[in-house]
């Protein structure tokens, strides 16, 4: 899952950038609120949940909620305030947000509120993720093969989970680096290289006749379900 954090205090922003990636999130972070305006709306398909700060020096988070809700965006909003008025909440939630957390927060309580909104019907995430004979739970990270529980890192989840998100399509190498690293991660890296071996080995997907990964020349990978 990726994640993109809109937080102008540096001080609150890399402690939770460092604790959902130690929660197996991919997490980019912007200071700037104006950039984070054009990011959000330019990008919108690249993350999974938006955590937006509601006070920003310039334009604040709730006018960038409401116009990206005006423009389409339909990616998760979680909405992070100092302010815990029920008026201010209500506001937040009518703007279009699917969530506020109030400050100060604990990362554990950031982390289940993202996995409890990317559970929900609309968001369009099945709970359970299953292709062939491999079963991936996002909400409890466990990835079972042939009914055995499978030992992956964290990039090597987060690999998995976003192929078999999107079975079946030759996905390019610059959308897996910045989905599951980040968005500014150099996309001629041989990382990704390493990273499908060893998940490859880990799934025993070497010398079958219908491999689960294949590698598309000039363009990527593709998972085939």
């Amino acid at each position: 899952m990726r994640i993109l954090i809109v937080e102008d205090e540096e001080k609150l922003a890399e402690p939770l950038k460092k604790g959902l990636e130690l929660n197996g999130f991919t997490v980019d972070y912007l200071q700037d609120a104006e950039k984070a305006r054009t990011r959000v709306k330019l990008y919108r398909d690249e993350y999974d949940c938006i955590l937006l700060d509601l006070m920003m020096p310039g334009v604040d988070g709730a006018t960038i909620c409401k116009e990206a809700r005006e423009e389409g965006v339909t990616t998760p909003i979680i909405m992070l305030t100092a302010r815990d008025e029920t008026d201010m909440k209500v506001k937040l939630l009518n703007l279009g947000a699917d969530d506020y957390i109030v400050k100060p927060y604990k990362i554990e309580e950031v982390a289940a509120r993202i996995n409890a909104i990317l559970r929900r019907p609309e968001a369009a995430l099945p709970s359970l993720l299953s292709v062939r004979d491999i079963t991936l739970d996002p909400g409890k990270h466990i990835v079972t093969k042939g009914g055995k529980e499978m030992q992956l890192t964290l990039k090597e989840f987060s690999l998995l989970e976003f192929f078999m998100r999107h079975p079946n399509e030759a996905m390019k190498r610059e959308a897996v680096l910045d989905h599951v690293w980040s968005f500014d991660f150099p996309a001629f890296s041989n990382v990704l290289d390493v990273h499908m071996k060893n998940l490859r080995k880990k799934l025993d997907d070497y010398g079958d006749a219908d491999p689960l990964f294949e590698t598309i020349r000039g363009i990527g990978y593709r998972l085939n379900a």
